[in-house]
């Protein structure tokens, strides 16, 4: 377990650089639709990227972890609107990540601030922060953590990474997750936010950048 953040930068790059880029373009368009909160359309994300229904379709296909609903349009990717553990609220729009680090890197994505609330892993008691699309304000509690893993496989993002990433309320209420996750890591917000633009800075240097979720 290290809590040092560039260990940290270092260990997740070398995972993340690997994964196929080839979606790379649906990445910010489709985190944008869903951003409105409303279910999102095949033909919308053509429409947003200017590309065949055909290829969109295709694409999305091999995004294993993307949710439908029973009219089998999106609902969901990384910005999901089904309820989880992390409510991610954008210009007064009620919506959801698939994890905590999720709402510290799509601020900048979205070119939007969000208000985040997330209950502590541990201890229930809620987190709220405000995460603009350059920095993080108004951390309460100011000692709060964010959970990291490194994936081994990266088929479903959101079994092997999403789902172990979690706000706690400090250190010390992170040691019971630490004590089953050996290899895991907790950050500070701060730094938890810097990891998280590092990882997409350094998705952008590729041809078809991608995202951790």
């Amino acid at each position: 377990m290290t809590n040092d953040l560039h260990t940290v930068v270092s260990a997740m790059d070398s995972v993340f650089s690997h994964q196929d880029s080839s979606t790379g373009w649906l990445w910010q368009p489709l985190l944008r639709l869903l951003a409105r909160g409303e279910p999102v359309t095949i033909a919308e994300v053509a429409a947003a990227t200017g590309r065949p229904g055909e290829d969109v379709a295709q694409a999305v296909d091999r995004l294993g972890d993307t949710e439908y609903d029973d009219l089998g349009r999106i609902v969901g990717y990384g910005i999901t609107l089904r309820p989880t553990p992390h409510r991610f609220t954008v210009d007064g729009t009620p919506l959801y990540t698939w994890c905590a680090l999720d709402t510290l890197i799509f601020p900048a994505i979205l070119d939007r601030s969000a208000q985040v609330e997330s209950p502590c892993h541990t201890t229930g008691d809620p987190i709220r922060l405000t995460v603009e699309p350059d920095r993080v304000t108004d951390v309460e509690p100011e000692t709060a953590v964010v959970s990291i893993v490194t994936p081994n496989d990266l088929a479903s993002v959101r079994a092997s990474f999403c789902n172990h990433v979690h706000f706690f309320t400090d250190t010390a209420a992170a040691q019971p997750w630490l004590s089953e996750h050996p290899g895991g890591s907790v950050l500070p917000v701060a730094d938890a936010y810097q990891l998280g633009r590092e990882l997409d800075a350094a998705q952008d240097d590729t041809a078809e950048p991608g995202g951790c979720c």
